[in-house]
């Protein structure tokens, strides 16, 4: 058998490989996270992790996805903290792309809120649709207390949208779907906008491909 022959077998593997794990990744944002862990709070980012990729959801300012792919367990700008796996599900890969490109339709980056459609909230989501699970209460706990006294946060912690303006490229990726990949470039940014920054990968440079969501 010729290399030609090896690459297509790999191809053929890789599209039929139905069978594959949901994880969950859990990031720290803050590094006080180490000791309010431990008493179940913290403020945190999370991934989930399907087909060797993991996909979040981040702000930005336009009505376009919010959903990303990077590596898994290296989510630029986050501290990695811990796996928990969710479920196993039986999806080819190709099928698993048209799924999540039609979450992305729901998950634009003007639409991201710290206390009603954060990160945790599109992991929460995605798990629920994928395993029927939740994922862990704990994760997005902030969230929820925050929504019932929201009125005490501050404007700038309840309106995440952050100013950074995502620079598309198409692409074909390895299965043959488009995907985005997109570099980061700032815009001036106000002293109300830091705590903002901090919520959305987009804040930093690193590998980030935005997921192009799928037309309806």
């Amino acid at each position: 058998m010729g290399a030609a022959d090896d690459i297509s077998s790999s191809s053929s593997d890789f599209l039929n490989n139905s069978d594959t794990q949901v994880v969950l990744n859990i990031y720290d944002l803050i590094p006080l996270n180490q000791y309010t862990y431990w008493f179940g709070f913290g403020i945190f980012h999370s991934g989930i992790e399907v087909h060797g990729k993991e996909y979040g959801f981040g702000a930005h300012d336009f009505s376009a996805s919010g959903v990303f792919e990077v590596e898994p367990r290296s989510c630029p700008g986050f501290i990695y903290r811990c796996s928990i796996p969710l479920g196993r599900i039986n999806m080819p890969p190709l099928e698993f792309r048209t799924f999540i490109e039609s979450a992305a339709s729901e998950y634009h980056g003007d639409t991201y809120h710290l206390i009603s459609k954060n990160c945790n909230h599109f992991t929460d989501d995605m798990s629920w649709r994928l395993t029927g699970k939740c994922i862990p209460g704990w994760v997005n706990r902030l969230a929820r207390l925050g929504a019932l006294c929201s009125c005490l946060l501050p404007e700038s912690l309840q309106v995440t949208t952050v100013k950074r303006l995502p620079e598309y490229h198409e692409g074909i990726e390895e299965d043959g779907s488009e995907s985005l990949a997109t570099s980061t470039k700032s815009t001036e940014i106000d002293d109300t906008d830091q705590a903002k920054h901090l919520l959305s990968p987009t804040s930093v440079s690193g590998d980030v491909t935005f997921v192009k969501e799928a037309h309806k």
